[in-house]
């Protein structure tokens, strides 16, 4: 790009080794929604298992005795269609391919965990950040009742815009 041209993007300020460097550092498990999560369901009393390997996608939460397990979703990596989503633009092809590869096997665990018996709920990210994020008391709440519940499945995400 030359001086003076604007193509709508801003550009990175990393070079693609140094981009690269920081994106493998980024942690899939013990993250910031997830860790809010836990505290605020371990305060309500409820007691879980963490990342159990045994059962399929390894659930971030499990509660044997509720039958349920529990996945804490970033909206990046698993293509929610959200405010906090954004396709991106380096290496447009091999993201576009990793992250429909993520919802192709986040389908497949939640079938296979469902299959088994087990009850499953997807936590968004912008459901715990963001302008849209639902208050932490509401959200717990709703965790809360879906845990004593027998609902299969649910989904809890930010709030839709008011405009």
């Amino acid at each position: 790009m030359t001086t003076g041209q604007y193509n709508g993007r801003m550009a990175d300020v990393l070079s693609s080794q140094q981009r690269s460097l920081c994106m493998s550092r980024i942690r899939g498990k013990d993250t910031q929604p997830e860790m809010l999560v836990r505290k605020g369901l371990f305060a309500l009393g409820f007691r879980f298992r963490l990342h159990a390997r045994n059962l399929p996608g390894s659930p971030d939460l499990v509660f044997p005795k509720h039958g349920a397990a529990i996945f804490v979703h970033g909206c990046l990596w698993h293509g929610h269609g959200c405010h906090l989503f954004k396709w991106p633009q380096t290496n447009a092809v091999f993201w576009r391919n990793k992250i429909e590869r993520n919802k192709r096997n986040d389908m497949a665990c939640q079938k296979a965990l469902r299959v088994a018996g087990w009850r499953v709920l997807t936590i968004w990210e912008c459901a715990l950040r963001g302008r849209k994020k639902t208050e932490p008391d509401l959200l717990l709440r709703e965790i809360s009742r879906w845990l004593k519940s027998r609902s299969p499945r649910a989904t809890l995400k930010g709030r839709r815009s008011v405009n």
